[in-house]
């Protein structure tokens, strides 16, 4: 009788098993693509239900440690080996201009069809990985632009912060990436601004004091353009012109100084950085060292914002205004996401009373404006951890200008969506000119419970709601009182063939 027990509870087990592969392979089909949907070259595969959620899955095996490397194994294990992309082999606009011919070539079949109207893509790396897909996707034009969702492999991991994928370095294993997947299976649609960067200064006479920016200096989405068509008004004569793009945030100052002597020492000495826990320590130690926590008493005036530059804003009916930056703040950020350095804040929510005098919005990541924040040093960013902590609200803008005054230093520092650079000024030539406007809109994917708001949104509300949480010790401290080309960006946001892409944040 034991006996016989036993051989029925093994028997129910295996049907239990049977049970559960049979429910985990009809799973993974929502998600599949016949090859033949992805490559001219394959034969029509016999007709099956299309799948509610065709992912295509980019990865950036260099990110995260071998943590990249990892990724590509389960998510090639579960799906179509055709439909994982490793972003060291093959570049996103490629893949996809490939893939979309192909769905054009298709455009009688029913099935393909589906495909493209469905489509949803993954992108696995750190946040320079996934605004370089954003971007290609933002800039390709394509019919049906897939939304995107964003996987965690970086240092900051702002993008998937915002959008509620998290921030810590996920599993690699066969039930983590199971467990994302059902998560883009229930995640909504929600569109994100798209910021165009302009950056312009004078050529330097024979002998001058600011040369060119070498290409690898800068992030891989901004570099040097000839004119785009014949009407290019942006290129001009005698001048040095880069454009590009960012997603999450422009940050000029101290704070792009620490994370330029961060990548700096990643750069030398690239084994020390494979741990997400050890590169957040590494990056306070430096923040310490650099004087960050002591601007007062170490950080040159010269360095401030105001000695530093003129900044302007276009209100949002188009007129250029200045704006009066306290000579107090050494760091400004341009902010696109409610995520910044690893998740916190700058924005935080102004009282009702601060929002009626000044004319403020929630911070809606599709609204065409772009908040802009100033810090004074790393004690007045740490109180972004407090409940309701925020910087210094400078204004809301849909355009802003920075104009560096001539011989106020030789170089500052400068940091778009985690990727910082060192950017020379000239001391006896005019003046360097940098320019943000918005540019135009991608999809994203998110979780129901995301940080980020969308204006278009019935469940959000369009003004701060009364019962919500505000800081009452406002620290604002304010004075009272041609559209740009959409340039394409396959090339805007293309990395460099000798750019390594281990670099990317």
């Amino acid at each position: 009788m034991q006996m016989q027990r036993m051989t029925e509870s093994a028997s129910e087990k295996g049907a239990n098993c049977s049970v559960a592969a049979k429910n985990l392979a009809d799973f993974l089909k929502e998600f599949y693509i016949p090859t033949y949907v992805l490559s001219p070259a394959e034969e029509e595969e016999e007709a099956v239900p299309p799948p509610a959620s065709p992912v295509l899955v980019f990865i950036n095996s260099k990110s995260g440690g071998q943590l990249g490397g990892e990724l590509i194994l389960t998510y090639r294990s579960l799906l179509n080996h055709s439909q994982v992309f490793d972003l060291d082999q093959e570049t996103p606009d490629k893949v996809l201009r490939r893939i979309y011919l192909n769905l054009e070539r298709l455009k009688d079949d029913d099935f393909a069809r589906q495909i493209r109207e469905k489509l949803k893509i993954i992108v696995a790396g750190g946040d320079g990985t996934a605004g370089w897909l954003l971007g290609v996707v933002c800039d390709l034009k394509l019919s049906h632009p897939p939304p995107i969702a964003t996987v965690p492999l970086g240092t900051g991991n702002n993008l998937p912060f915002a959008f509620g994928w998290g921030k810590k370095n996920p599993g690699t294993d066969r039930t983590a990436v199971e467990l994302f997947l059902e998560q883009v299976l229930k995640a909504k649609e929600m569109k994100i601004d798209n910021w165009h960067i302009l950056m312009r200064m004078k050529t330097p006479k024979e002998g001058g004091s600011c040369d060119p920016v070498a290409p690898l200096e800068l992030p891989h989405s901004l570099h040097a353009f000839h004119r785009v068509s014949p009407t290019d008004e942006l290129n001009k004569e005698g001048c040095h012109t880069f454009r590009g793009g960012f997603w999450n945030y422009f940050s000029l100052g101290m704070d792009a100084q620490i994370s330029y002597a961060f990548h700096s020492e990643r750069k030398l000495h690239p084994e020390k950085f494979k741990n997400q826990l050890v590169n957040q320590s590494t990056y306070v130690k430096l923040g310490c060292t650099q004087g960050w926590f002591c601007a007062s008493l170490f950080h040159p005036a010269s360095r401030n914002i105001a000695q530093l530059a003129k900044v302007k804003i276009a209100t949002r009916n188009g007129q250029w205004q200045d704006l009066h930056i306290p000579h107090s703040i050494r760091s400004i950020v341009c902010l696109n996401l409610p995520s910044f350095s690893g998740g916190l804040n700058p924005w935080g929510t102004p009282n009702p009373r601060k929002q009626r005098d000044r004319g403020l919005t929630p911070p809606f990541v599709d609204d065409g404006l772009i908040e802009v924040v100033g810090f004074r040093n790393a004690w007045h960013g740490l109180v972004l951890l407090a409940p309701n902590g925020h910087g210094t609200r400078l204004a809301q803008a849909n355009r802003i200008r920075f104009e560096f005054h001539k011989g106020a230093t030789d170089h500052t520092f400068m940091r778009m969506d985690g990727e910082p650079w060192k950017q020379p000024l000239p001391l006896d030539d005019e003046t360097v000119m940098v320019e943000i406007s918005h540019l135009g809109q991608v999809n994203m994917l998110a979780t129901h419970d995301c940080r980020s708001r969308s204006m278009f949104d019935p469940s959000t509300p369009r003004h701060y709601d009364a019962a919500e949480e505000y800081d009452d010790n406002e620290d604002d401290s304010v004075a009272e009182g041609e559209e740009f080309r959409k340039f394409g960006a396959a090339d805007t946001f293309k990395i460099p063939d000798e750019v390594d892409i281990s670099q990317l944040s």
